[in-house]
């Protein structure tokens, strides 16, 4: 057990999926779980309950991260009803996929806006408040695609590329004041996403995986409670492949 006891945690996109298990798993370690989403109050609200199951409590935060006098309006509030925030988790994000020849500028410029601007808006905002208190926590959700690319997901993969440089970048920055940054690289997971794929489509997937199984929401957030953890310490700039050997 690797309890964050006193901590204050951001989740965004935590209302389903990776991001759910991931405020679950840090409320079950002891952490007051912010779980951050912005257009499904009702999913936002069973990550709510399914938190306060595990012992825990947090509270619900709707805004865009793409929205940069967004995030800065939620983070102020942060600050003033809690007075810290240690653990940061940039797990929104969208896909937009298609054949790069028929991809729209809207479909490009709205994937980096989510997937990128909005973790760089995030993490410059807690890092303020990380940096004042000399300890702080921040996770990237990148993907395996983001390492080794896939057709037709084009903007997908680049937002995700872009986190690993993003990462590694900030983590050489923070450093000095204690402040640690990582990235997951999460493979095929078992999620809403994955579970709408057609049987011969979720076949193919399977044969790139050496473990011969997809992996679990709750796998992925087990390793962001480690990395959020005391234990830790001594880990960051670092890439961290989640994906059952798809990629090495």
């Amino acid at each position: 057990m690797t309890e964050i006891k006193k901590r204050v945690a951001l989740v965004t996109g935590g209302s389903r999926g990776i991001g759910r298990a991931i405020a679950v798993a840090l409320a079950r370690q002891g952490a007051f779980v912010i779980v951050n989403y912005s257009s499904s109050p009702e999913a936002a609200q069973e990550t709510l309950n399914m938190v306060r199951e595990q012992g825990g409590d947090g509270e619900l935060l709707k805004f865009p991260v793409q929205d940069s006098q967004a995030v800065e309006n939620a983070f102020d509030g942060i600050k003033s009803r809690h007075g810290q925030l240690d653990i940061l988790v940039n797990n929104a994000g969208i896909s937009r996929d298609g054949l790069l020849l028929r991809m729209k500028d809207e479909e490009w410029l709205q994937t980096l806006a989510v997937n990128l601007n909005g973790s760089f808006f995030c993490a410059r905002a807690a890092s303020r408040l990380m940096l004042k208190a000399r300890w702080g926590r921040i996770i990237n959700i990148s993907s395996v695609v983001g390492e080794m690319g896939n057709a037709g997901q084009v903007p997908y993969v680049s937002s995700k590329a872009g986190l690993i440089g993003m990462t590694k970048a900030m983590a050489k920055e923070l450093a000095s004041r204690n402040v640690t940054v990582n990235a997951i690289t999460p493979g095929f997971i078992e999620t809403d996403m994955t579970a709408a794929l057609d049987d011969k489509l979720r076949e193919e997937h399977m044969k790139a995986i050496p473990l011969g199984r997809y992996g679990q929401a709750d796998e992925v957030a087990q390793l962001v409670a480690f990395l959020t953890s005391d234990n830790a310490a001594y880990i960051t700039g670092q890439v961290i492949g989640i994906n059952g050997g798809m990629y090495m």
